[in-house]
């Protein structure tokens, strides 16, 4: 089985590159999701209190036969739960629904500029921080100016920031943003939720290597260096995703994908997305 390479965090956390997301993966079902994924060799999976399937992740790193620390485990705090002492408490309950006493990076998973102060929010996670109960913390969908004000007003630098990428979204200024200022960046939506995959680029790339659009893909992000988490149920695509390091992408398929640029989005603006699920 292929070693998945890590990345090092700006506080010396190393990170999977490529994990199992369970976004969208109904809670009955992510225990047994997320244990195909260990069995395959994942050992990132990535979580939300929103998507309400936390408490399937820690069944399944519980149950694998795996250390916990073989494991990144990767949570985000709940949109309706911004304020310090509420950030503080939905944090206890991630562990509680995970069965773990800590995770290895929790993000704040929208900046929700009307809706209340993001940097009141960093305060608590930087909090979550000093407790040791979270490894890393880190940011999801913020843009630059979002990132100025926290790095401008807090102490701890975000480790990472989640946002959506894929080859009609290079997202270049965050991106490089980011690696300004030592945020890793990784990548959600990897394949823009399938929309890619019968692009004439990939398609042709693809069939010159013997590989799969969504291969080509991932593997792009690999190179480019953004860390990636591709979520699917079915076992067959779960082994093929993890199959992308026994090949490259020459430089001339590098620069042909990032051309396919449309800033084409399949989720919200973070500038205008301030949606608050029902409790």
């Amino acid at each position: 089985m292929p070693a998945v390479p890590s990345i090092t965090l700006n506080n010396g956390v190393e990170i999977p590159q490529l994990g199992f997301g369970v976004f969208q993966v109904p809670p009955e079902q992510t225990k047994e999701a997320t244990l195909v994924a260990l069995e395959a060799g994942y050992r990132h999976i990535d979580t939300a209190q929103m998507y309400r399937n936390e408490k399937g992740v820690g069944e399944a790193v519980r149950a694998c036969g795996l250390d916990r620390d073989e494991i990144f485990v990767t949570s985000k705090l709940n949109n309706g739960q911004h304020a310090y002492g509420d950030a503080l408490k939905a944090f206890d309950g991630t562990l509680a629904a995970l069965g773990l006493d800590h995770v290895d990076l929790f993000l704040i998973h929208w900046p929700l500029p009307k809706v209340g102060d993001f940097v009141e929010t960093w305060t608590a996670m930087e909090e979550i921080y000093r407790s040791g109960r979270a490894r890393s913390i880190g940011v999801s969908n913020f843009n630059p100016h979002h990132l100025r004000r926290v790095l401008a007003e807090t102490t701890v630098v975000p480790a990472i920031n989640q946002v959506e990428i894929h080859p009609y979204l290079v997202q270049d200024e965050v991106r490089a943003f980011d690696a300004e200022h030592g945020i890793a960046t990784e990548a959600w939506s990897p394949i823009a939720q399938g929309a890619v995959l019968d692009d004439p680029v990939l398609v042709r790339i693809a069939a010159r290597l013997g590989r799969t659009t969504a291969q080509v893909t991932l593997r792009w992000h690999i190179q480019r260096g953004d860390i990636v988490f591709p979520k699917t149920v079915t076992p067959r695509r779960v082994h093929e995703n993890f199959a992308i390091f026994d090949f490259e992408l020459t430089a001339e398929d590098m620069s042909d994908i990032t051309a396919l640029n449309r800033d084409e989005r399949t989720g919200p603006d973070p500038d205008h997305f301030n949606w608050i699920p029902a409790s």
